[in-house]
């Protein structure tokens, strides 16, 4: 048995909870990823926008996976992993 194999073995019931946290706490996950893209992007002033929606929805996209990870593989979101822009008012 490898390094590697021992690290994995070693490390497998804790990536195991931390699955079944961020299934049972999915919601909120979405909600506070949801929360700091605005904070950030108000403190920027919309500068990096683009970006921070991008990297928004790859944490959601990430931790979608690592909550269902036992129905098989997910497909990316539409449009490859960057949520919509909120509506100009």
């Amino acid at each position: 048995m490898g390094l590697l194999d021992n690290v994995k073995s070693k490390l497998s019931p804790a990536k195991d909870k931390v699955s079944h946290l961020a299934q049972k706490h999915e919601d909120k996950i979405q909600h506070g990823l949801d929360k700091a893209a605005q904070t950030v992007d108000r403190k920027t002033k919309g500068k990096y926008s683009d970006r921070i929606q991008s990297g928004t929805g790859r944490a959601k996209h990430a931790m979608d996976r690592l909550a269902h990870h036992d129905g098989g593989p997910t497909p990316p979101p539409p449009g490859g992993g960057a949520t919509p822009p909120p509506p100009a008012s």
